[in-house]
């Protein structure tokens, strides 16, 4: 739920700037600029809401986050570009249900990529070293010394 608040809520605002923004530079230009923006900010959110770090994430963080908002880039780019190709002027309406439903799936796959490499809270075990305790040979309890007798007269 709180993957869906910050990141859907940053989603719809990007879905305004966008357009916004493409008013004055081609739309995937646009895009980018809202993309890199909102990844960070998102990845900030995430990092300390969503998934509960309790702590800013890193420029590690950031990295691995980019990677996951490249891919929405991607999707969304491919979807405007498709929707652009089938139609010449879409409506303002048109381009907004477009832009949130790649932008919806591509969030699922977000949330996945970030919930499972990202922002992961268990680390894989580094494999134990097993050692086995042998059993201790049994040793026959020490003879009573007994003195030395000697033959000698």
């Amino acid at each position: 739920m709180r993957f869906v608040v910050c990141g859907g809520g940053v989603g719809v605002l990007s879905s305004f700037a966008v357009p916004m923004m493409a008013m004055t530079m081609p739309w995937a230009v646009a895009n980018a600029v809202i993309t890199v923006v909102s990844t960070l900010l998102c990845t900030e959110l995430h990092a300390l809401f969503t998934f509960g770090t309790g702590r800013r994430p890193g420029l590690r963080r950031h990295l691995q986050s980019s990677g996951s908002a490249t891919a929405a880039y991607a999707m969304t780019g491919a979807a405007m570009f498709l929707l652009h190709t089938a139609q010449s002027a879409p409506t303002l309406l048109t381009e907004q249900t477009v832009y949130l439903t790649a932008s919806a799936m591509a969030g699922v796959g977000r949330f996945l990529v970030l919930r499972l490499y990202v922002f992961t809270t268990t680390r894989a075990p580094h494999p134990a070293i097993h050692r086995t305790a042998l059993p201790r040979p049994l040793l026959p309890r020490p003879l009573l010394r007994r003195p030395a007798v000697s033959t000698a007269c």
